[in-house]
């Protein structure tokens, strides 16, 4: 349930720029900025609290990313909505928002107009996206449809495979030798592997390709 006054965590490494996004969103009877922070790690120290309902998260700033604050609290308080604004109108920060488990991705250029409505939106649990970003995603849909893709799928093909030869307990050699690519290569597929999808280690990988059918439980 959407509560009477919805308790905002305003995180952005400018100070002008919190206090203008405060104005916009204290002009509003059901928005309350309850606290503003300047870095990602504070954002995340902060936003655990039980007094905020909504982090609206800067996509750049020190000591921690919003992308990166926002998957370490979609990890640690799922239940917390997380906005992302950015003055970027750019694609990929666009999908990184969305995986890292935001609602919502605000444009700073238009936050005047767009902000509150974000807001509102997220808290009823619905996904805030600008015109163009939603261009983009149905394009990527388009594309990834005509690539044979799943459609949804983070992986390329030649990483799923990869996932699906950790799952079954292949070492790094092995993995190479059997594709007929370099140590190296297969390293740098995992690592990308596990940065798409905000894994950590080969018992989630596993437990993702069980998940997918890749391999037999």
């Amino acid at each position: 349930m959407t509560p009477l006054k919805t308790r905002i965590l305003l995180a952005d490494d400018h100070a002008v720029v919190r206090r203008g996004l405060r104005l916009v969103l204290e002009s509003e009877p059901d928005l309350e900025v309850v606290a503003e922070v300047g870095d990602g790690a504070e954002a995340v120290e902060r936003a655990l609290g039980d007094d905020v309902d909504l982090a609206i998260l800067d996509v750049t700033m020190p000591r921690m990313t919003g992308l990166h604050a926002a998957s370490e609290l979609h990890r640690r308080r799922p239940e917390l909505r997380v906005l992302i604004l950015s003055m970027h109108d750019n694609e990929q920060y666009l999908f990184e928002a969305l995986k890292a488990g935001a609602s919502g991705y605000v444009l700073k250029s238009v936050a005047d107009r767009d902000l509150v409505e974000a807001c509102r939106a997220t808290m009823r649990g619905e996904p805030f996206l600008y015109p163009g970003a939603v261009t983009a995603l149905i394009k990527d849909f388009l594309d990834r449809a005509r690539a044979g893709q799943e459609v949804g799928d983070p992986l390329s093909p030649r990483e799923t495979e990869i996932v699906k030869l950790i799952a079954e307990g292949h070492t790094g050699r092995e993995i190479a030798e059997s594709l007929v690519i370099s140590e190296k290569t297969v390293e740098r597929h995992r690592s990308n592997i596990l940065e798409k999808l905000g894994m950590r280690d080969r018992v989630e990988l596993t437990r993702y390709a069980i998940r997918r059918g890749l391999v037999e439980p």
